[in-house]
């Protein structure tokens, strides 16, 4: 057993915890192994080696999950990819088709088989790509980024029944506890429909006082408690 299993597994098993974890998408892994350009222009010059680089993650990651399961059943899962920047997906549907959805159609299933949600982490918009994860399988997706211009009311109303992490516009940080009830006001009709976890549209930023981040936790709380009364 992994140190960190150990160390999670008491947690998990009496309920004070949920289990997340991450695998590296079939856009993350290759792009980590060639570096930016040359993987962009993989897609064109060595699709061989780019399928071969993806089975063979693929196969490594099945056998990961399923051992995985034997000490604990995940909740959810995110697939790495930051596929996307603040004018949108780095690659045509197309090519996603080809070379990234065949092994999210295959890996998918293993990963559900054990009841767990799968997310895919991807900062930049991705608006655009929504559809091309809901149907390779995906649920989910986050952080939602707003300063790429995402927005989650658009996403809710297209699909209804999407998963949602994120879209909290984490600038507003820098402005105050009075910034940070308004950014939940905004957000409040998403948060009312359900299947939506208002979140920092990635990360605290530096800087941020703890004063404001109290409140912005006092105010999870309390916009999620409302928005559960108002269904």
């Amino acid at each position: 057993m992994l140190p960190k299993i150990r160390q999670t597994l008491p947690f998990y098993e009496n309920g004070q915890t949920l289990v997340w974890y991450t695998l590296d998408g079939f856009f993350w892994w290759p792009r980590t192994l060639l570096g930016i350009e040359n993987h962009l222009y993989s897609f064109y010059d060595q699709p061989e080696l780019y399928h071969r680089i993806c089975e063979d993650l693929l196969e490594w990651q099945i056998a990961q999950v399923d051992a995985l399961a034997r000490y604990m059943k995940p909740d959810f899962m995110t697939i790495a990819e930051d596929m996307s920047y603040n004018h949108g997906p780095m690659l045509s549907e197309e090519l996603f088709n080809e070379f990234i959805k065949p092994y999210y159609q295959r890996l998918i299933p293993e990963i559900k088989k054990h009841g767990t949600r799968v997310f895919v982490d991807s900062d930049g918009d991705v608006t655009r790509a929504v559809p091309w994860f809901r149907g390779a399988g995906v649920e989910g997706i986050l952080p939602l980024e707003r300063q790429s211009g995402v927005d989650v009311a658009a996403i809710r109303r297209e699909y209804p029944d999407f998963l949602m992490i994120g879209g909290f516009d984490k600038m507003c940080m820098f402005e105050g506890p009075d910034a940070v009830r308004r950014e939940f006001e905004r957000l409040l009709p998403v948060i009312r429909s359900g299947r939506y976890l208002p979140a920092m549209d990635h990360q605290t930023p530096p800087g941020t006082t703890l004063e404001t981040y109290r409140a912005y936790a006092r105010m999870l709380r309390e916009y999620g408690t409302q928005a559960c009364k108002d269904c």
